[in-house]
């Protein structure tokens, strides 16, 4: 089975990029996607042999996700039940027979750090949505989550130590949830890949000499380590500040 997960920072823009060409061409059973800055209507995806699920913001142009999956789901929730979270459009979770799939697209702390008690605040109750799902299933977890988890996760970490998304809080956050028992894909595969990033700032030559975060994740359940084939980014697709990433599972 192969998974893709893109931060596409505005479908609309993504599409006019080049979107549906490395869609068709990856030809992925389910395609996550976040930060899709639209409501509906604003957007007809022909999306030929995928069931579409979309779980869109209340303010305009901001925040979104959705999932794009060959087979149908036996359920999809939207958000874990918090106004505040489903009102930004941030999580999206469709059940199958043997997983769990949660889509996210995690809150920014902000560069002067207003929203960080907010955000530690939605990580908490995340993490505990995700533990309970744990228990009566597999989950496979992805999305931009806005965090650099390790110093080999960002190009200049010295200088970005207390920066949104590289907060000692934030991080911490991380592995709180890594402790409940999920696998961060690719760093599992690769602990000492260094170079390997999802983000870059639009600041001019910044993606080209590769000064970036490593931000977007393919987290499973400890139990399907087993079932883990490959995790891969696809830093050369361009369409967004972020890349896709990418991760295939054996659950034969």
């Amino acid at each position: 089975m192969k998974l893709i997960s893109w931060n596409v920072n505005g479908l609309r823009a993504s599409v006019r990029k080049g979107f549906l060409d490395y869609f068709k061409e990856q030809d992925a059973d389910i395609f996550c996607v976040q930060e899709t800055k639209l409501q509906s209507g604003q957007i007809e995806l022909e999306l030929e042999g995928y069931h579409q699920y979309w779980n869109y913001a209340l303010k305009k142009g901001y925040s979104g996700t959705a999932v794009f999956t060959k087979d149908e789901p036996i359920a999809v929730t939207y958000g874990v039940g918090e106004s505040a979270t489903e009102e930004e459009g941030r999580i999206l979770t469709l059940e199958f027979p043997l997983f769990y799939l949660v889509n996210v697209y995690a809150p920014n702390a902000q560069r002067d750090l207003a929203r960080l008690p907010f955000r530690l605040e939605w990580e908490r109750k995340l993490r505990d949505y995700l533990s309970r799902l744990k228990s009566t299933k597999s989950v496979i977890f992805c999305g931009d989550l806005n965090v650099a988890h390790q110093d080999i996760d960002i190009r200049n970490y010295k200088s970005n130590v207390g920066n949104s998304g590289f907060t000692l809080e934030e991080r911490r956050e991380f592995t709180a949830l890594l402790n409940e028992g999920f696998i961060d894909t690719f760093r599992h595969l690769y602990p000492d890949k260094e170079g390997a990033y999802t983000w870059w700032s639009y600041m001019r030559d910044v993606r080209a000499r590769n000064i970036g975060w490593r931000i977007d994740y393919f987290l499973i359940s400890d139990c399907l380590l087993p079932s883990l084939k490959t995790a891969d980014i696809h830093a050369s697709t361009m369409g967004s500040d972020h890349c896709p990433i990418v991760l295939e599972m054996d659950f034969t």
